[in-house]
């Protein structure tokens, strides 16, 4: 068998897919390639330091040392609480790998704040509010982006946080 295999390796003729293969893979429509990359994770909250613990939280509960991109937003500029608009900006630019971004938002003012950055738009980035809760929501979410779950995904595994029981 062997010999034969490299026989027929070797002849052009034998080589050559027979005309309706061709024709077939002609005919069949191509895939669209999805975007690399994972979908990223965006924390906002009034506070710098709960934005940035839940950030490392959830980054650390993935335990594959790789998790997908998250970028905490929290408090404003100059270190105090609230929420600022270009803080939300810049992590939501700087975690987008093309398939889109789940947004966590603690409350009030963070979510007033990135449904006024959603109806100015991300660009073209597909950028989403995750209805579902802070910490364990982020969890979750991290989790999914990470495994390779599209934003559909992420944002179900989010809102299924939400029936998380502690009793």
């Amino acid at each position: 068998m062997l010999v034969t295999a490299l026989y027929e390796a070797t002849d052009p003729e034998l080589c050559a897919a027979p005309p309706e293969r061709e024709a077939a893979a002609a005919e069949a429509p191509a895939q669209a390639a999805e975007p690399a990359g994972r979908v990223g994770i965006v924390l906002v909250s009034h506070s710098r330091e709960v934005a940035a613990s839940t950030a490392e939280l959830a980054k650390a509960l993935v335990g594959t040392g790789d998790p997908a991109p998250a970028a905490p937003a929290g408090g404003l500029p100059d270190g105090s609480v609230g929420t600022s608009a270009d803080l939300v900006r810049r992590a939501v630019g700087a975690v987008d790998q093309g398939r889109g971004v789940a947004v966590f938002c603690d409350m009030g003012s963070a979510v007033l704040t990135v449904k006024a950055l959603l109806a100015e738009g991300f660009g073209g980035s597909d950028v989403r509010i995750a209805d579902a809760p802070f910490v364990e929501g982020a969890v979750a979410a991290l989790v999914t982006a990470s495994a390779g779950g599209d934003l559909a995904a992420v944002l179900a595994a989010a809102d299924d946080a939400r029936a998380y029981r502690k009793l």
